[in-house]
Order: structure tokens, then sequence, then C-alpha cells
């Protein structure tokens, strides 16, 4: 007998039983080992790297796709591409609070993302300066896998500090929609030089692995933190296909391709950034940026006037073949532009009130008599696409998304049969007056003398705008609301005090304009959030604070199908309708756009966007001769 054994003098069986509990207690912990080792494995095997991430379902493109769909790899390199724009810039970063005036051009060419996105599909980013994505099902963390050859334009590494310390600075000090989006991450870590880890936490907003990919890479070697937050003519460094060559400020900025840009060669950029140089002019003259164009000195134009389009391009170089133009459709849905009240003031307190002033916007008689009826009339924030509410009653998934919030869609937009008003176009058309009227009434308001009064107070306010279109458009509208008794003055600004006053909301009505993506998402927040109404520079030019919209755009950033995303943007759709937070303008389902012969334009084009791909053409290129080619 041992030792051991002597010393016990309990029962044989209980003996026996401590044993069996001890061998019971052992094969527990090696099952509960054995099982957290295949879940383990099993997590690690669903959340392997990919090249590829989409906001619901899969990537349509496979891992080894040699080019975007769009991208021609064929397309000549070299050449020079002039273009124009209306306005003038005094910064040359786009990333800081102050940077109201940028000069376009830069994000793409000079800055680029982690992952680029493909305009062939709602949401799907495709690797570049990161070579792979990787996240688990609950996306409550994201790894970016860094590709090795990335490089900033002097040549140097971009590494994962480099990523690191961009987060952290545009989170701190980069605009509102970096700051909101980036503060939604609970901690950053670069495990070695080419991987960075975000931990997301509960992964309610998943759209947030997306937003961090497309977060630009800044060089931390060659930014000056001490003037960050100031606007800067400084050349910057970036990693993108060019540089910046020269810049005369307000007027004019020179990119040069770089000959050893990093990504020439990879899938995502084949067939992209053709020309050898582009030379971006400012005009602040429409009349001005259309001559330049009409006399050759400029190679592309976006023309955005009905009249100019049917009337004007009848000129020397368009009759004998040297430019040409074309209307090419517009993919994906149309956005939002309208007159937007800014809720700051007291006035607009009422949505009776707004709802009433867009009574009185005769959209028939200024499409067909400003416009040549080229114009459709937007009834919706995402018109022309599956994520429009109008024309459509709620689902029972939108009806139990917004039963929380009663009152915040009316009867009418819930069933689908709301739209904006329709007039008989004569100019003169009183039932749409005649109902504004009985809503003012409603809302307290009186016509005494011919004036809209309220308290003795009469109803009278400012229309701010930019340009000689804008102030047109404004001029009718404020036409029809004299008809009200409602004084608004109409007020041309400079672009310089128009994006300072924008910025600071220092405006009672503008024209705001709201792009609309296949996919929307975070920037969401910025256009109609509670906490983005008094954040300065923020998109949120209405000051909208709803708890239905924050929910609703919660709803959208949660959505695990496509489905379930398309239920709650059309919710959100009808919330912000029955807000009446602006007057709906109009939208084209065209681009019309006009071009210099020597010109290519890609064979193919983008399912959802503009059709000729950035501003600067990225998908273009400049032929070898000025022979005479089929149009696009």
């Amino acid at each position: 007998m041992t030792h051991a054994a002597a010393k016990d003098r309990r029962p044989p069986a209980l003996r026996a039983r401590d044993a069996f509990a001890v061998l019971a207690i052992l094969l527990a912990v090696a099952l509960l080992a054995a099982g957290a080792a295949r879940a383990q494995g099993g997590a690690q095997a669903g959340a392997a790297p990919r090249g590829a991430i989409a906001m619901h379902g899969e990537p349509a493109l496979p891992d080894d796709f040699d080019h975007l769909p769009y991208a021609d790899p064929q397309a000549r390199k070299g050449g020079r591409l002039a273009i124009g724009f209306l306005g003038a810039f005094d910064s040359l970063n786009p990333f800081n609070l102050k940077a109201g005036s940028t000069a376009q051009g830069l994000n793409g060419n000079v800055f680029e993302p982690l992952m680029t996105r493909s305009l062939d599909e709602p949401f799907t980013l495709y690797g570049l300066v990161a070579k792979s994505v990787e996240t688990d099902p609950d996306r409550t963390y994201v790894v970016f896998r860094l590709d090795p050859d990335a490089r900033f334009s002097d040549g140097r590494p971009i590494t994962s500090e480099d990523v690191r310390w961009t987060f952290e600075l545009l989170k701190t000090r980069g605009r509102p929609q970096h700051r909101a989006a980036y503060s939604l991450v609970k901690s950053a870590s670069t495990p070695d030089a080419h991987t960075i880890r975000y931990d997301l936490g509960d992964g309610a907003d998943r759209e947030l692995p997306l937003t961090l990919a497309l977060m630009p890479v800044l060089a931390r070697h060659a930014t000056d933190l001490d003037k960050f937050d100031d606007p800067s003519l400084a050349p910057p460094l970036g990693s993108g296909p060019y540089r910046v060559a020269e810049v005369r400020p307000g007027e004019r900025l020179i990119l040069k391709r770089n000959p050893d840009y990093w990504a020439k060669d990879k899938p995502a950029r084949r067939g992209m950034y053709n020309f050898d140089e582009i030379d971006i002019q400012y005009f602040r003259d429409a009349n001005s940026l259309f001559e330049a164009f009409a006399a050759g000195l400029l190679d592309f134009r976006e023309e955005t006037s009905p009249q100019r389009w049917t009337r004007a391009y009848d000129f020397p170089a368009m009759r004998d073949g040297r430019m040409k133009r074309a209307a090419l459709p517009i993919g994906g849905p149309k956005g939002m532009e309208g007159f937007v009240f800014n809720l700051r003031r007291p006035l607009f307190d009422d949505p009776r009130l707004r709802e009433a002033l867009m009574l009185a916007f005769d959209f028939e008689w200024i499409n067909a008599n400003l416009y040549s009826g080229l114009f459709t009339r937007t009834k919706s924030f995402f018109d022309d696409s599956e994520l429009a509410s109008t024309g459509r009653p709620a689902s029972e998934a939108e009806r139990a998304l917004l039963e929380p919030f009663p009152g915040a869609v009316r009867a009418d937009v819930l069933e689908g049969k709301w739209a904006p008003p329709v007039t008989d176009g004569s100019g003169q058309d009183r039932a749409n007056l005649r109902r504004a009227l009985a809503l003012l009434s409603e809302a307290g308001w009186r016509i005494e003398d011919g004036r809209l009064v309220k308290d003795g107070e009469p109803f009278a306010f400012e229309i701010m705008v930019k340009d000689r279109n804008q102030e047109r458009l404004a001029l009718n509208y404020a036409e029809s609301l004299a008809r009200l008794g409602v004084a608004a003055r109409v007020r041309l600004v400079d672009e310089v005090q128009y994006q300072r006053r924008r910025q600071k909301f220092d405006f009672d009505m503008m024209i705001g304009s709201w792009l609309a993506s296949p996919s929307p998402g975070n920037e969401q927040r910025s256009r109609w959030g509670s906490k983005s109404a008094d954040q300065e520079a923020s998109f949120n030019l209405a000051g909208v604070k709803s708890p239905a919209v924050d929910a609703l755009i919660d709803a959208m950033l949660k959505a695990r199908s496509r489905e379930e995303f398309v239920a709650a943007v059309r919710a959100y759709d009808r919330v912000l309708l029955s807000g009446f937070y602006i007057v709906p303008l109009f939208h084209a389902s065209q681009q019309w756009t006009a071009f210099s012969n020597a010109l290519s334009p890609p064979a193919g084009r983008p399912a959802y966007g503009s059709p000729t791909g950035s501003a600067t053409l990225d998908l273009w290129s400049r032929k070898a001769s000025e022979r005479r080619a089929d149009g696009p």
C-alpha cells in the first residue's frame, strides 16, 4: 500500500465515487477544449482573407479577375486632358473641416483608398492599397492586409502605421462624416507592418468595414500636423496615379501621371487613368466656361443647362466633327435636389407651412418655359430605383420598422399615393395656391394687405444662390410665393462666400443636392442624422433632428439581407418625404456630354452612377490621331 493510499481512510465506495467525478470533470474539460478548437477553426475558415467585400451578398467578380468590367485594359496611355469647372478653390486638402473650396480632381487621382468600389455593383469593394480584407459574419472586427507593393508617390512604402495614423487623424480632426464613422471603432491595432485590425464592437453597423476600406491613406512623413486644420495650397503627397505638378490658386491645377505608379498593373486599376496630364481650369462665370469649350480650349463638358443643350451647340467645331455630343443614360437611383428649409430658423418649424410653400412651386410651367421640357419631377430621395417608396404601399417589414414612431409618416405617403403636386402648366393654376393658403391658415398665418402675416410679423426670408441658373429658378419660385403674400428675396453670392455660409448654416433657404447611392448607408448620418444637425460643415442642411430618421439609418446599417435593406431604405424615404424638409426639384435621366473627337470614350459603361466615370474621365483615353471616330 502506498503512503497516499494509507492515509485515505474513506470507504471504498466513496473513494470510487470521487474518482469517477474527477474523471468526469477531466472529460468535460477535454470536450470543451475540443469544441472551442473546432469553433475557432470554423471561425477562421469562415473569416479567411478575401480580395473583395460586398455590403450584401457576394462580390460579382472572381478572386482572379483581370480588370473591372467597364475598364479597357487596351486603352492607350498618353496625351493631355483639359477640363473646366465652375467656381474657384482655396485649398488642396479635402480632409479637414475648413476645406470648403477644395480643388477638384484630388480624390482618386492623388489620394486613393484601401479598397476601391466597383461601379457595376451596388456596394462592393475590391483590393487596392489593401490587397485583402477579413471579417466575421457579424462584422465585429475587420482586418486589412496591405499590398507589399503599395507606395506613396515619393517611393516610400505604405505601412499599417500610416493607415492607423491616418485613421486617428481623421477621427479627431477630419471632416464630420469621418469623425462620426470612425468614432464607432472600439480599437485599432497593427500586428505587423502590413496588417491593421479594427475591433468594431457588437457589429450593429454592418457597413463600417466598408467605410473603413474607403478611407484614404495619407503620408505621415509628408503631412504638417500643425497646419492640417488650415486651408493649404501645398501640393499634397498621396499614393494615386497622379501628382500635383502646378497650382495657380483659384484658377488652375495640373496633374501629371506618375510613370512609377505602383498599382498601374493591378486589376482594380488596369485600363484606367490613361492621360499623361490633366489640366483642370476654373471659371467664375458659366458663359466663360462654355465659350472656352466651344473655342477648343477644353476637351470635355458635362452640360447642365437644357437651353444651352438644345440651342447653343451649333458652333464650327461641332459642325465640322472636331467635337461631338451624346446624351448618355444614367444608371442607378436618381438623387434629390431641392430648395431646402433651414429648420434652425423658427420661421420654418411647422411642417404645414413647409408643405404649403412646396405647393407654390410650379414645375410644369418651369420645365416647359425654362428647361425645354427635358426634366422629370423628382418624387423620392432614391427615384427611379427599387429603393424609392413612392408609387408602392409600405410592406409589412416597413410598417414594423415605422411602428415605434407613430405620426412620422403620413397616411398618403405610407400607402404610396403621395406625389409632388401637378399644375396645368399655365403659370396661373390656382388650385395648389388654394391648398397652400388653407395649410397656412391652419398654421396661424393670414393675408393682410397682400402680405402673409402672423402675430403682426410678415412672412419674409432669403433664398441664397450661387450662380445665374440657380438665380433664375429661385426668382421664378419667389414670384410664385409672392402670390401667397410671402416675401422671398433672392441673393446671389460668390463661390467662397456661398461655401462658408453653407458650412455655418447661415441661410434661410438654399438649393441643396443629395446624390443617391444604390447602397445608402453611413453618409446618411451626415445628411439627415440628428447629431449632424449641429456639426459645422455637415450635409444636414435642413437641421433635421428626428428619432425616426436616426432609427431607420441604424436599420439600414444593421440589415443582413438585400430584402431587409430595401425595406429600411423605403421606410426612411417615407419619413423624409413626410417631413417636407425640401421643395423637390427635378432630374434628368440622361447625362448630357460634349467632347473633343480626339478623346476615346470607354466601350462599356458602369451600371451605377455617371456613365462617364469620374469627373476627370478616369476611364477615357486620347487617340493617337485626330481622325473622326464613332460616338460612345
